[in-house]
């Protein structure tokens, strides 16, 4: 077994670095077999183009270098920070000057005012410049591509293709390019370079009073933010890291579990034949999904509060004299977990109802020969259940039992609108029920420690990557795709 998995590891970083080796020694051959105009179009992009006479297409990829060119030598600047190679020489130090503050310091050697470079604008315009470079890329390779194409057609003479017949191809053959192209770059421009700046920020230097006080110069830190979650206990992130992700994981297991198997109860029961009111049953659960849980969460805050109906109705039954406090508002001497608790049983009335509804529809489609056949075996309905059933809908609902697990670790609204991530604990940010998320939240919006925030974030993706990533492929929904046994 352990020699498997060795092999299995190996084979991914051999695929990778294989696949890596293959696109230069393509690149080599591309150069070295092409023409001379598609040798010159590793340097002039669109000369292979203009030797085919493909000149339409020749003068965009030539416009495009020219461009590019123009926009990281001439550096065009914005707020006196710019852009271009500038941008990414100033990424070294990000502008940061000692002992700066506000937006002036004073030079040492002649005792004058000196402007401080705003560090976000540089960092963020570094970001803006790597993805100008990135997209760069992109088309000057397809330039190489378009002109090496051109050689291929003519030497088996087929001819190099027109400007019309290229359009005509992006909406025929090659339309899938022209559907993906706008996705791509949209997806470039708004999340994979925010992603990245924000990514950075985990890196420097920026966030506490820095950030609060309006000052915008600081500098690399390197990986001390991360080392400090366990090296520096007397701090916010050192002291309630472990504790908060202890939560989270415990949180997201309870509401996991609990969403998953009371939803697969309430299908199995309401879709029981001989039961009555089966479409009333369905409306009443489904009418938690079409109302927005946000006004679900807020009603349940409202019923729940000191104030809150439930409370009076206790204590005019006698049942208790105070008010409880169930989710931490207003009131002293909080029980966390009582509060744990009845956000759990909260999240199970807005969460039960989309298991139930997906479930409801895979019973319907168990092959009824597997009834059959247990029936003719003299099986009990208990044992059906746990041998024919539940399998079968556990097969089909793995992908969705695990995105789940991952969606109640970032689940921001369940604890922000219920509890605040209270009870609070002294001297710090995160309250015994906050979630990462949340703690994150606060960090940057209410504290704007953007740094830690960053810090938060980098870790809770990679955490939930990886066990995104292993729980999957080592499902049966994985491995027997196709099959179901």
């Amino acid at each position: 077994m352990a020699a498997q998995v060795t092999t299995k590891k190996e084979n991914i970083f051999v695929r990778f670095g294989k696949r890596i080796a293959e696109g230069f020694k393509y690149f080599g051959e591309r150069f070295s077999d092409g023409s001379v105009g598609t040798k010159l179009s590793h340097f002039i992009m669109g000369a292979g183009n203009f030797s085919h006479k493909q000149i339409a297409k020749g003068i965009i990829f030539f416009l495009v270098e020219v461009v590019f060119i123009l926009f990281m030598v001439l550096c065009p600047s914005v707020n006196d920070t710019p852009l271009g190679y500038k941008a990414l020489i100033n990424l070294g130090d990000l502008g940061y000057i000692e002992n700066a503050s506000g937006s002036t310091a004073i030079d040492p050697d002649t005792g004058m005012p000196i402007a401080v470079p705003n560090s976000m604008l540089i960092l963020l315009f570094g970001v803006v410049t790597l993805g100008v470079i990135m997209l760069f890329l992109v088309v000057y390779f397809a330039n190489i591509s378009s002109a090496y194409k051109a050689d291929l057609d003519e030497r088996y003479g087929e001819g190099a293709s027109t400007f019309k017949q290229d359009l005509a191809s992006m909406l025929d053959s090659k339309f899938h390019i022209t559907m993906l192209s706008p996705t791509i770059l949209g997806v470039t421009l708004f999340t994979i370079l925010p992603t990245l700046y924000m990514i950075l920020v985990a890196f420097t230097t920026y966030g506490g009073t820095t950030a609060g006080s309006g000052q915008t110069n600081f500098g690399w830190a390197g990986f001390k933010n991360f080392i400090e979650i366990f090296t520096q206990p007397d701090n916010e992130i050192g002291q309630r890291f472990l504790s908060v992700l202890g939560w989270t994981l415990i949180w997201a297991f309870f509401a996991t579990v609990t969403n998953y198997f009371g939803g697969i109860f309430l299908a199995v029961l309401i879709n029981r034949k001989g039961i009555k009111g089966k479409v009333f049953f369905r409306t009443v659960f489904i009418m938690t999904i079409a109302i927005p849980q946000f006004i679900s969460l807020l009603a349940m805050r409202n019923l729940l509060s000191a104030n809150g109906p439930v409370n009076a109705m206790l204590m005019n039954l006698g049942l208790t004299q105070n008010p409880i406090n169930f989710l931490g508002h207003d009131l002293e001497n909080q029980n966390e977990y009582l509060i744990k608790f009845m956000i759990i049983l909260i999240n199970m009335w807005v969460g039960v109802p989309y298991t139930m509804l997906m479930t409801s529809g895979i019973l319907m489609n168990v092959p009824t020969d597997l009834y059959e056949a247990a029936k003719v075996d003299g099986a009990k309905p208990l044992t059906i259940f746990f041998k024919i059933t539940f399998p079968y809908i556990f097969f089909i609902t793995t992908p969705y039992l695990i995105s789940s697990f991952i969606g109640n670790i970032t689940s921001f609204n369940i604890i922000f609108m219920l509890s605040g991530g209270g009870p609070a604990v002294a001297g710090f940010k995160a309250g015994k029920t906050d979630l990462l998320v949340t703690w994150l939240y606060k960090l940057t919006i209410d504290n704007s420690n953007y740094n830690q925030g960053a810090v938060i974030g980098i870790i809770t993706f990679i955490f939930t990557s990886v066990i995104t990533l292993l729980t999957y492929r080592r499902s049966k929904a994985y491995k027997e795709e196709d099959t179901f046994q």
